[in-house]
């Protein structure tokens, strides 16, 4: 196959999950004997087309920021930029390519790629991380309908879909295609690595890590770590950045046990956030909204105790099923799950056994069929 993703983030020049996924999958299969380009922003040194590990990069655009600048909400206009710049060149190499694979989020991307492939018969295949729907309303405020119009536009053209998770999927198929035609294919993530990843000079008891941003509910940990902190002479580590940050700082000096929490912020070594994942006891997100939840992966396979919301936005259930434990995203709720795993209680499923099912080798092999059948006309 000759396969084209197109993405305005590249890995690992840029280091978020739907640009990861693209490249661990992508790595795979031109290891299997296939083509694959992704067209995205020059965020790469060097010439606008070049070679990473055996995938051609070709920008389509320049580098810019991806987000505004109080550094909480995606740009919109890099998004259209972006899509806009990419149909010419696309459409200028369609005939090299069997087929195309669009990220979604952002939305733009997919509806360039549409046109790009006006009048041939190369499928469009579309990978979808999350749907938003509702919550376009407290992201874009007054600015919400223009959100959910264009999410509708793009679940509604002609395409092949793929959702990371059941949740995802079902909320897919209630604004756009049929349920029965969205494939599941789950994000992935590398056992070997994260198994041997070397263990920092200073551990924590409890961890989470993640984008500082309200869903997430961080303030939720650090009250409910708070309440347990003296039990069990414990600390918590912070692991990521975002529009939170200052607030949370701000919250973890009301707290009690100030002192037992540290914000590491963002990590650039996606193996030192391996490593303190392995030396820690228990990893708790109470986020209610994962469209999967990689970092619950993750931590089941560095053998944590993993504790995350039980919510219908969230996928936290379906990744670690019984391999962890699911709280209401409440302060009682999680202190006293918290107290439970910190004395030792485990979930009745392994976790390290439970993430195999992620690995990234797995995950590449279902891409390939499900590339490959859209190709044939099977799916």
């Amino acid at each position: 196959m000759r396969i084209a993703f197109v993405s305005n983030v590249v890995y690992p020049f840029v280091t978020g999950g739907a640009e990861k996924r693209i490249y661990e999958i992508g790595s795979r299969l031109v290891n299997q004997g296939h083509d694959v380009t992704v067209y995205g922003r020059h965020y790469w040194d060097g010439p606008t087309v070049t070679n990473h590990d055996g995938i051609t990069l070709r920008a389509v655009a320049p580098e810019v920021s991806l987000y505004t600048d109080n550094g909480g909400r995606r740009s919109i206009t890099e998004a259209i930029g972006f899509s806009a710049r990419t149909v010419a060149p696309l459409r200028r190499n369609i005939d090299e390519h069997d087929i195309v694979v669009a990220s979604v989020f952002p939305y733009f991307p997919v509806l360039s790629t549409e046109l790009a492939t006006i009048g041939t018969d190369i499928p469009v295949v579309t990978t979808w991380h999350e749907v938003w729907r509702d919550y376009w309303d407290s992201y874009l405020g007054h600015l919400a309908p223009f959100g959910k119009f264009v999410e509708k536009v793009t679940a509604n053209v002609s395409q092949h879909p793929i959702a990371v998770s059941d949740v995802t999927a079902d909320r897919l198929g209630a604004i756009g295609p049929a349920r029965e035609t969205i494939e599941i294919i789950p994000n992935g993530i590398d056992i070997g690595q994260i198994r041997n990843a070397p263990l920092p000079k200073q551990s924590f008891d409890v961890l989470f890590a993640g984008r500082l941003i309200e869903h997430k509910n961080v303030e939720i940990l650090l009250e409910a770590f708070d309440n347990i902190a003296d039990i069990h002479d414990t600390t918590l580590g912070i692991i990521g950045n975002g529009p939170e940050l200052e607030r949370l700082k701000a919250k973890r000096e009301s707290i009690t046990h100030a002192d037992r929490v540290e914000f590491l912020g963002f990590l650039k070594d996606y193996e030192d956030v391996l490593g303190h994942m392995r030396s820690a006891d228990v990893f708790a997100s109470p986020s209610t909204r994962e469209g999967f939840g990689i970092t619950f992966a993750e931590a089941m396979a560095a053998d944590c105790t993993v504790i995350a919301a039980g919510h219908p936005d969230s996928a936290a259930a379906e990744v670690i099923d019984n391999a962890g434990f699911l709280v209401e995203p409440t302060v009682e709720s999680l202190s006293k799950t918290l107290d439970a795993a910190l004395c030792g209680e485990r979930p009745q499923t392994n976790p390290v056994e439970r993430a195999q099912r992620y690995d990234w080798g797995t995950v590449a092999d279902q891409a390939e069929t499900a590339y490959q059948g859209a190709i044939d006309g099977c799916w």
